[in-house]
Order: C-alpha cells, then sequence, then structure tokens
C-alpha cells in the first residue's frame, strides 16, 4: 500500500500533537525540534525505513539514531505509532518521569529501538559513522540513517566523524539534518554562518538540500540517498522549529520549553484536531504504522528463514561456549614473556593483541594516528580503506572523541569488539564517549599507551597526572593499569570477557621487569598478593601499587625484609584494576587488604585521589603520588626528582616502623 502525502500529512501532525501533549505534560522537554522533523520521520518511516517493530534485534534492519536526543518525545511517538517495544500512549504520559522508560534523552537498553543513546551533541552522529562501518564490514543489507541538527553540526566531533566518513567513501549513511536556524540563545546565524554543504561536500559527502514539509521532495531525497553507495550522504531539510504552533513556530521559545495550554489548545485546532483531546491518535494512522510494521515483518522474517537454511547448510549451529570454556581458550592463546627481558607493557599489550587477535575474530579497531606507539596494529588483518572493509584495522586519524564515539558505535552494531588507543594524556579528549559508552553498557575497549610521568622528555602536557583517578570516578568503567607483560595479557582476557560496559588499559612507555607471582585470578578480581615474606600480622607493612610501580614496591619489601634479617614482614599487593577489587565481596577484599594490617605504602605514579579509601590512619600511611604537573627529563631522572625510587619507597616504610635508614 503506497502512503499518500496527505496520510503522511494526517501521520506527522498526530505525531506533531503527541510530542506537545508529551512535554505539555511533563512540563518539560524540547517540543520545538520534535515538531519541526514530524515530516521527515514520518516519510522515513513509513515509506523507507527497514525495521521490525515485532524484533528489533533483526540483524539486518536499518539502524536509525537520533543525534539530537533532547527531541526524544519524537522517538517515543514514533515507538508508540509502530508498536515498537509496547509503548502504551498511558506511558507517553509519564515522559521523563522517575522510572519511565520515555526518559528525557533516548536510552539504549531502556526504550526498545534506539540503538545508541544521545542527548551529548555530535555523539549520536560519530556512533552512527561506527555503525555504517560495521554494516559495511559484515556485509549486511541495511542503511544507517541519523537524524542530526543544527547543535550537531556545531559541535567539533560531527567534523571529525564526517571527515573520516568522506575519506572511508562510506556509503550506506543518510544524515538528515535537521536545518531549522534555532538554539537555545537565539537564530545559528548569530553564531555560526558555516555553509554546510560546501563543508560536507569537502569531506566527501554527497549534499542533497530539500524544503523539510515538502513530502515529495523529501521521499525522492531518500531515495536517492539510498542509491548512493560511493560516499556517505547529508540531507539538508530547512524546517520550521515547532511547525504547527501558531505563534511560537520558527522561534527559540518552542526549543526547550513547553508550549503552554493556550498555544497546546492553538496548535491541535490548526492542524484540524480536537483541542480538547490529549494524547489522541486516528485509527487511520495506526493503521498506516500496522501496514509498515507488516511489511518490515515479512522482510524479517525472509531473512531469518535464509539465515537459519544457511546455518542448517553448514552442519546445524554452533554449541554455545561457556564463560569458564571462553576464559580457558583465551588464556591459553597468550604469549609467554621471557623475565629475563624487561619489556614496556605497551609492547605486551601489542604482542597479547596480536595473539588474541586469531582466536577473537570480532576485535578490530586502531589508533589515532598513534600506531606505531601504542603497538595495537593487529599484524595479520590488514587496514579498513576507502573501498575496502575487509581489514581489521583502523587509521582513526587525529581524532580522539571521534574515534571514541565510532568505536562505541561499532560495538554497538554487536558483531564487534572495537578498540580505539591514543595516549593516555589525551583520554581527556575520549572522557564525553567514554562516559556514555559506560551508559548504555557497551563493551568498547580503549588502549592508553605511556600511561604516566615516565613519559619523560615530552613534559607536562604529554605526562598524565589526573588522568587515572578521573577515569575511575566514571561509574561502569573497568581500568586496568597492569604491573607487567603478563598481567597485561590478564588484563586482556578480562576485557574480552566483559560485555557490560566499557573497559580502559594503560601501558606504559618504558620497560619494566617481568614478575614472578602473578596471578590470573588475581587479576580477574582486580587485586592480589603479589610478593610477600614474613608472617603477616598487624605489623606486616603493606605495600599497595598499581602498574609500573609494583615491581619498585617489590624491590622497596625485598631490601626492607633483608635489612631487617627477616624481623619485618612485608606484602605487597598490585591492584591492577580498583574498581574490579572494590566489587569484591569483603571477605575477598579484607584477605587482600587486612584491615590489621595498618602500615600502608601507596605509590601509584599519578594523583592520590582515589587511594586514600584504603587508608585506616593518617599517621600510618604514607603515600608516593604525584599531585603537581609533571617536567621534561629522561624518564630516569624525573623518577629521581619526583621520588619514584626504591630509596624513597623504602624511607616511607622505615617511617612506619620507626627505624631510618
Amino acid at each position: 500500500m503506497k502512503t499518500t502525502n496527505e496520510q503522511l500529512k494526517l501521520a506527522a501532525d498526530t505525531i506533531r500533537c503527541l510530542c506537545a501533549d508529551m512535554v505539555e505534560k511533563a512540563n518539560s522537554g524540547h517540543p520545538g525540534a520534535a515538531m519541526g522533523m514530524a515530516d521527515l520521520a514520518a516519510t522515513l518511516w513509513l515509506r523507507h525505513l527497514r525495521v521490525d517493530p515485532q524484533d528489533t534485534a533483526w540483524k539486518n534492519r536499518d539502524r536509525l539514531v537520533f543525534s539530537g536526543g533532547h527531541a526524544s518525545a519524537l522517538v517515543y511517538a514514533l515507538n508508540h505509532l509502530s508498536g515498537t517495544g509496547g509503548v502504551t500512549l498511558e506511558e507517553l504520559q509519564t515522559f521523563r518521569q522517575f522510572g519511565s522508560r520515555c526518559a528525557g534523552h533516548p536510552e539504549r537498553g531502556v526504550m526498545p529501538g534506539v540503538e545508541v543513546t544521545t542527548g551529548p551533541l555530535g555523539q549520536g552522529f560519530a556512533m552512527a559513522v561506527g555503525l555504517a562501518i560495521a554494516a559495511k564490514m559484515k556485509r549486511r543489507d541495511n542503511h544507517t540513517w541519523v537524524f542530526m541538527g543544527d547543535g550537531d553540526v556545531e559541535e567539533g566531533i560531527s567534523h571529525e566523524a564526517a571527515s573520516l566518513a568522506g575519506t572511508l567513501k562510506l556509503g550506506g549513511l543518510t544524515a538528515i539534518y535537521d536545518f531549522n536556524d534555532i538554539q537555545i540563545e537565539g537564530h545559528v546565524t548569530d553564531t555560526n554562518r558555516d555553509d554546510a554543504k560546501k563543508r560536507f561536500e569537502a569531506y566527501g559527502w554527497k549534499v542533497f538540500e530539500i524544503d523539510g514539509h515538502d513530502y515529495d521532495q523529501i521521499h525522492r531525497a531518500y531515495l536517492r540517498a539510498q542509491k548512493v553507495t560511493d560516499a556517505p550522504v547529508l540531507i539538508i531539510a530547512k524546517t520550521v522549529i515547532g511547525k504547527g504552533a501558531p505563534t511560537k513556530a520558527g522561534t527559540h521559545g518552542c526549543h526547550g520549553a513547553p508550549l503552554g495550554a493556550e498555544e497546546v489548545a492553538a496548535t491541535k485546532t490548526a492542524l484540524g484536531f480536537d483541542p480538547a483531546k490529549s494524547f489522541y491518535v486516528p485509527q487511520e494512522v495506526y493503521d498506516l504504522f500496522a501496514a509498515r510494521a507488516a511489511l518490515c515483518h515479512h522482510w524479517r522474517n525472509r531473512d531469518v528463514k535464509a539465515e537459519k537454511a544457511a546455518i542448517k547448510a553448514a552442519g546445524g549451529p554452533a554449541a554455545p561456549e561457556t564463560d569458564d570454556a571462553r576464559r580457558a581458550r583465551l588464556l591459553a592463546a597468550l604469549p609467554t614473556f621471557d623475565p629475563e627481558k624487561p619489556v614496556a607493557t605497551r609492547a605486551a599489550n601489542g604482542a597479547v593483541m596480536n595473539a588474541l587477535a586469531d582466536v577473537f575474530p570480532a576485535l578490530v579497531g586502531g589508533s589515532a594516528d598513534l600506531e606505531g606507539s601504542n603497538k595495537t596494529g593487529l599484524k595479520k588483518y590488514g587496514w579498513i580503506s576507502a573501498g575496502d572493509f575487509s581489514g581489521r584495522n583502523f587509521h582513526w586519524g587525529v581524532r580522539e572523541l571521534a574515534m571514541t564515539a565510532m568505536v562505541n558505535g561499532l560495538t554497538a552494531y554487536e558483531d564487534f569488539r572495537a578498540f580505539g588507543a591514543t595516549f593516555f594524556v589525551f583520554s581527556d579528549y575520549c572522557r564525553p564517549a567514554i562516559r556514555l559508552a559506560a551508559i548504555m553498557d557497551v563493551p568498547s575497549i580503549f588502549v592508553f599507551s605511556h600511561d604516566s610521568f615516565y613519559v619523560g622528555e615530552d613534559g607536562p602536557t604529554h605526562e598524565p597526572i589526573e588522568q587515572l583517578a578521573a577515569i575511575r570516578t566514571i561509574p561502569n568503567v573497568t581500568t586496568f593499569r597492569p604491573a607487567d607483560a603478563t598481567e597485561t595479557g590478564y588484563a586482556w582476557v578480562e576485557m574480552l570477557m566483559n560485555t557490560k560496559g566499557p573497559s580502559c588499559i594503560l601501558t606504559t612507555r618504558q620497560n619494566l621487569p617481568v614478575l614472578e607471582g602473578t596471578r590470573a585470578e588475581g587479576v580477574a578480581k582486580g587485586a592480589y598478593s603479589i610478593w610477600q615474606a614474613g608472617p603477616q600480622t598487624k605489623d606486616t607493612v603493606l605495600f599497595l601499587a598499581s602498574g609500573s610501580e609494583v615491581s619498585l614496591c617489590i624491590a622497596a619489601a625485598q631490601k626492607m625484609w633483608d635489612e631487617s634479617d627477616g624481623r619485618q614482614s612485608v606484602r605487597v599487593v598490585s591492584m591492577p584494576s580498583m574498581e574490579r577489587f572494590l566489587a569484591q565481596k569483603c571477605t575477598y577484599r579484607d584477605y587482600v587488604v587486612p584491615e590489621q594490617m595498618t602500615k600502608r605504602v601507596i605509590v601509584e605514579a599519578g594523583s592520590r585521589f582515589g587511594w586514600d579509601r584504603f587508608r585506616l590512619d593518617f599517621r600510618t600511611t604514607r603515600f608516593v603520588t604525584k599531585d603537581d604537573f609533571g617536567a621534561s627529563a629522561p624518564y630516569k631522572v624525573l623518577a629521581q626528582e619526583f621520588g619514584f625510587t626504591v630509596e624513597n619507597v623504602l624511607a616511607k616504610a622505615r617511617e612506619l616502623v620507626g627505624r631510618q635508614g
């Protein structure tokens, strides 16, 4: 059944009224963009979008991203009309209320059909690029659509992502730019007079310009976009924000505030709806969406049938692998490291990644123009490039924030475990997208080399100090700072096993000894005793450290044990993942860091922030941390100047037992 323009208008006007009602009832929200995009959205959904409301996980579905997540009322109206997720009219009335699936911004995992969580402008656009890349890599017949607005176009992340998409000639991606020239403070042209058409064309995009309220123009633009296979497409749709509202349409007054009861009533009257009826949907509109849903469900069933036939022809489905079997398989694939040869954990990280890539084909990714330093190249598997998506390595370019968001998009596609890599100090550029991955429960992986002031000669601009503490403060992020090459391998196994939330691994520039006593189960639990001597009693001096400082503490502990002729008990705890350790049962935590061991020396080449939780008493705890910025010099000189030496750590321990060296 072909949908007529009159039917599209009825559907779009219904959406406008529903969105106005949602925001009005909540007394909070953004009606303007949702109402302005209603014609674009209704045409896409009823004539072009391939999604099945009965199966939102259909692998061959189109991906639709609302980068301007503030227009979430539009998402929920579409879900209700199409039957996606069983969203009822009553549920629309809980918009923006506690516990409602109709949240202020669309949330992956909360509202069915929401591919990625959006809200921070530009990130949805960048994640859509990642989704489109994933589709190319899987050779699937699905299109990626993304609605974006003026704010998305202004944000720097969209420039980064658009540039790479154009470089890759990323067909199968269509961005629909809701160009309404309104933002919170007034007209966009007050602050931004870029020519978006010329800019995106310069990036290598095909660009079409249309009237965003003309159904014929919209339809033709969507058809043209789907035929372009050698470039991403931008459709610049000139729209009126709040279209349908008699006095507020076209003004910033309808951007982020309810229209008001009088304006809502006047809007409904102007659109031919009964102003006395709230949350009203004509049956004809339900029928239109039902007919489209039935067609998409037919396509989905055809795909599933073909997939089942292919599996049967290949000998049937493989037995599912248990978590224990998967972990054992990954552990068995890890390389071993020579205890006689110190190695930087960034180099060990590369060896581990290449070994695991052979047994974990979903692993894909790359560095932000730092592969030679990060050591993240998967050497056997080729590079993604324009027209060739058969490899597993990416040249992300110097685009840290977009890289991180595109990695989230790739991982959200659910066929890949994608990673991005850069120097740890640049995690500040990545942080907004890492946070979004944590909110979404997307298990992206981020590799950060050059993890401390041991970067050396590059100086304070490149020496991370506060970054580790900052990453640890983000909920649902698991961070690993391995003490040596072996712990690096165990950390990778845990990251690949983790399917809930992102993981970060921090690696060193400088060589570290390969330690004895490392344990896979200890890394899995976040912390463990890696070296100890003497009876472990309340008089034991407990050294706590992560990463490169573990070997430093072991050397200091050994010297303390030797100089006391075995009278002073010591324990060294390696804590590669503070988050993992704090998530363990108290019995394990107390076993590793017993309360009776009050004499503690805590050592980490970064901010002290966060470590005070392991201090029981100011008088019996000493810290060797770095709480100001670094300096430019060879790293061994910096270690001496900053007190990261065996002598200084030992002196701190001696203070606790009342002895001088």
